[in-house]
Order: C-alpha cells, then sequence, then structure tokens
C-alpha cells in the first residue's frame, strides 16, 4: 500500500508535497527558458548576418536529449540510493548549470550550458512523480498528478512574466534568476522524508539495474509508456513550443513583448487543463482520457495553425490559450498514469526512461523542424501544422495501452 496519513505526518506530507510541486515549477522555468532568450541571445551571440533559426534547433534539441539521459541517469539513482537524495543532486545540476549559461559568449556555450541543465530537470521529473505517489494516500494521486502538472506551467508562467517585466534588460538576468532552485535543493535534503515503500522495496529485493527496465515483465510497459510519451513530446516541443517565436514573427519583431505575452496565454491554459486531464482520467478512465486529449489537441492545433488565418492579437492569444492548455494537458495525466505502470523498485527508472527516452525522438524532430521550416520558407503555421498531425497515432496506440483506473500501485 501507498503511505497513508497515519504512517506519515501531516508535515512530512506538506514537505514532500512542496519538494515536488516546487521542483516541477523550476522545471517549468527551465522549459521556458528556451523559446523565450533563445532569439534573443542568439542574435548576439552569433551576430548580424547569421541564421540564428539552425542554432535554435539545436540548442532545443540538446535540451531534450540531456533531460533524457538525466531522466534515466537520476532515476536509476532514485532507485538506487533513495528518490531524496538523488533529487537533491538533481536539483543542484539544472540549478548550477542554468545560471552559467547566463556566463555564455558563444552559441556552443549556451547549448552546452542548456544539455547539462537539462540532465538535472529531466531526473527531477522523475523523482519527484514517484516520491508524491508512494508516500501520499491513493485517493489523493489524481489531485497530486493535476498539481505537479500543473506547476510545471506555473514556472513556465513565471519565467514568461519575468520575460515581460524585464524585456529591455539582458536575456542573461532570466539565466541568473532560473539558478534559484539551488535554493530548494538544500530544503529537500532537511525536511523532505524518504519514501518508506521505497525502502521496503530497495531492502528486501536485489539493487537494481537500468536493463531491468526491459525485463520480460516490464519491456512491454516501458515500450508502450515511451511511445505516448513520445507523441505528446513531440506535439510539445515540434510545433507548440514555437509559439512564441511565431507571435514575434507575426509582429515582425516590432513588439518585443509578444514572445512573452504568447508564452504568457499558453501557460495560463496550461495551469489550467494539466490540473484537469488526471481528475477527468479518474472520472472516466486512462485510455479514454488520453484519446480524447489527443483528439482535442489535434484538432486545436490544426485550426490554430492551418485554418484560422490570424494575426497576432487578442483572439490569437485566446487560441494559443486553448492550445497551450489542451496540449500540456497530458503533463498533468502523466504524473498519474506512468507510476501506474511500474513496480516499486524499478518505477523511478522506468518511468524516468518511458517519459524522457521520448525527448531523445522529440529531439530528432526539432532538429528536423529546422529544415522543414526552411521548406516553408520560415512559416511557422504550416510547420507546426505538419508536426502536430503526431496526435493521430496517439489516438490509435493508447488502446493498446493497459487500464489502470481501481488497481492499486505495482508492488
Amino acid at each position: 500500500m501507498t503511505q497513508t496519513g497515519q504512517e506519515v505526518s501531516k508535515k512530512a506530507l506538506a514537505a514532500t508535497l512542496a519538494a515536488a510541486f516546487l521542483g516541477w515549477m523550476f522545471d517549468g522555468m527551465e522549459i521556458g527558458l528556451v523559446p523565450l532568450v533563445a532569439r534573443p541571445a542568439l542574435k548576439e551571440l552569433l551576430g548580424p548576418g547569421f541564421d540564428i533559426s539552425t542554432w535554435f534547433s539545436v540548442i532545443m534539441a540538446v535540451f531534450l536529449v540531456g533531460a533524457a539521459t538525466g531522466g534515466l541517469i537520476f532515476g536509476w539513482l532514485g532507485d538506487r540510493i533513495g528518490r531524496v537524495k538523488a533529487m537533491f543532486w538533481s536539483i543542484m545540476v539544472y540549478a548550477v548549470f542554468t545560471g552559467l549559461g547566463g556566463f555564455a559568449t558563444a552559441a556552443w556555450q549556451l547549448a552546452i550550458m542548456r544539455f547539462l541543465a537539462s540532465l538535472g530537470m529531466g531526473g527531477e521529473w522523475a523523482l519527484g512523480v514517484a516520491l508524491i505517489m508512494e508516500v501520499w494516500p491513493v485517493k489523493w494521486r489524481p489531485m497530486l498528478a493535476g498539481l505537479i502538472g500543473a506547476a510545471s506551467n506555473i514556472g513556465f508562467l513565471l519565467i514568461a512574466v519575468m520575460g515581460l517585466a524585464l524585456h529591455q534588460a539582458s536575456w542573461r538576468m532570466l539565466f541568473f534568476v532560473a539558478a534559484a532552485p539551488a535554493l530548494l535543493a538544500f530544503l529537500v535534503i532537511l525536511y523532505v522524508p524518504e519514501s518508506k515503500r521505497w525502502q521496503q522495496a530497495a531492502s528486501s529485493g536485489p539493487k537494481n539495474k537500468m536493463s531491468d527496465i526491459f525485463h520480460p515483465n516490464i519491456r512491454r510497459n516501458a515500450i508502450l509508456g515511451t511511445l505516448i510519451s513520445t507523441i505528446i513530446l513531440l506535439g510539445t516541443w515540434g510545433s507548440v513550443q514555437f509559439i512564441p517565436a511565431w507571435a514575434d514573427r507575426l509582429t515582425e519583431g516590432n513588439m518585443p513583448t509578444a514572445r512573452a505575452w504568447a508564452q504568457i496565454a499558453s501557460a495560463i491554459g496550461a495551469i489550467v487543463v494539466a490540473f484537469l486531464a488526471p481528475i477527468v482520467a479518474n472520472i472516466t478512465n486512462r485510455r479514454n482520457t488520453y484519446f480524447l486529449l489527443c483528439l482535442t489537441s489535434l484538432l486545436a492545433c490544426q485550426y490554430l495553425f492551418r485554418w484560422s488565418g490570424l494575426g497576432y492579437g487578442t483572439l490569437f492569444l485566446v487560441w494559443v490559450f486553448i492550445v497551450g492548455g489542451l496540449t500540456a494537458s497530458f503533463y498533468g495525466f502523466l504524473p498519474l498514469y506512468l507510476p501506474e505502470l511500474f513496480p516499486t523498485r524499478i518505477r523511478a527508472t522506468a518511468q524516468g526512461f518511458a517519459y524522457n527516452a521520448g525527448r531523445v525522438l522529440s529531439a530528432i524532430g526539432v532538429l528536423g523542424s529546422g529544415q522543414i521550416l526552411r521548406f516553408f520558407d520560415e512559416d511557422y503555421a504550416k510547420m507546426c501544422a505538419i508536426i502536430s498531425l503526431i496526435y493521430i497515432a496517439g489516438l490509435i496506440l493508447i488502446w493498446f495501452c493497459p487500464e489502470t483506473k481501481g488497481k492499486p500501485l505495482p508492488e
């Protein structure tokens, strides 16, 4: 059984929730940095006359690869030495290297710092989800999944608001501000209790190996979890993450705050729908919910990118709110669903792999988006309309996945 409120004090439960929430919130700030500051940063670092679209795609891609690598490494570490200790190091890694990104003097230096920062970010996702789902009572899991999903988008919103407030300041300032999670790391190690469920599994079974995720009893769920995660990550990173850059293009660069406002609209929508998605999954079931989210994301993206013909303005931002919300809803769904696919002793490693391995495939798609963007003469709308068709695959794939509603977390 998951630890109950009788086994864990209310103070410990609150500390666990706060650590996971804040960790995910700072993750959202990390994710939001790329679309917000990459263009002004690259313009300064590369100088006039350089095509920044290639480097923009490279930085986004290496960030995704780093997050995938970090998810596997820190997930495995969390299954070996404990969720809390591994979380401390993951937070320190992404905080320190995010801050160092503000000192970059060349595009390749910025790319390296983003890769190293993303190692910790990818790890924190798997560790925070595993910890909170194992410590809190079962009845709270849907709401907790929604809170965690919303937290990431609150961070996405905060960095956008900071960008709006600091739009006349150097992009470097945002990197320095985003290094704040280093303080959280010390609070985690001091006040957050370790998962008793993990302690019991670690003491009674063999030490886990990364290869355990390919054990015959786990392999199918690991592959399916990876594929459904890849679909939503491609939809987000290959299309929706380009909306701030698209807004900048629509205003021909004459409205410095356009990128930030577009990101704010997307983030607010994401906060609302990411919180609601796991609640819907608990009312209906997991497979129906994923299907519904894919269908609505597909239709909304096609309208915004292909059919609307909108210019930058209020109605454009309303649709960015809708698209941002629907496509980010999965980030509330996955913290509920992925832990239900894997046993305790390998949970952090397996869900870290499933979620973050999708980032590697997404990175390939992001790199390809640069070529597609040039093919369409820098038309972001046409490129995003094509990439968002990936949700069609999700409409089919989910029916091969197990239904886990009403079942306890696997031991």
